[in-house]
């Protein structure tokens, strides 16, 4: 195993055509399958950073902020960005684009954390995260902050 990786060894982007298997009543796409689609970014995220098989161990506090209409095309973005011991934590990032306009709009926004395996399926170690660009550093302490705003918000919703 590699002591570090970069962000950017990890980072994903996926396209899926929002089509009727994937949509509820109003034609809009189904919370289940666009929680599907962040599950596979985040864990090619973080088996691309690792270079070992993952499993998602949590999933964040998830708004839906915009829906995805039948017929658009669902952007989903995730790369890795803290570690610990023998986890990653992957910001997964969801936008709808028109594709007749090129019009995009965030959707969603969630931070996951997976577990690194070995070839028995135990934990095992990951490499430290290494931001060697200016543009990486930023996106990492993005996450870092996106990551406790959503945790003050959650706190704050249900005053604990």
């Amino acid at each position: 195993m590699d002591e570090t990786a970069t962000l950017a060894s990890s980072h994903t982007e996926m396209t899926e055509m929002l089509l009727p298997n994937d949509t509820n009543n109003l034609g809009r796409a189904l919370g289940g399958a666009v929680l599907h689609w962040m599950d596979i970014c985040g864990a090619i995220a973080g088996m691309r950073f690792s270079n070992r098989q993952v499993v998602t161990a949590s999933m964040d506090h998830v708004d839906f902020i915009s829906p995805i209409e039948m017929g658009e095309v669902a952007i989903i973005e995730g790369y890795v960005f803290n570690t610990g011991r023998t986890s990653v934590d992957v910001k997964v990032d969801v936008r709808a684009e028109n594709p007749r306009t090129d019009e995009t709009r965030r959707t969603t926004t969630s931070y996951f954390t997976f577990v690194a395996l070995d070839d028995d399926g135990r934990p095992t170690p990951v490499p430290a995260l290494d931001c060697p660009t200016d543009d990486e550093a930023a996106l990492r302490d993005d996450a870092l902050e996106g990551r406790r705003e959503q945790l003050r918000q959650v706190v704050d919703r249900y005053d604990l």
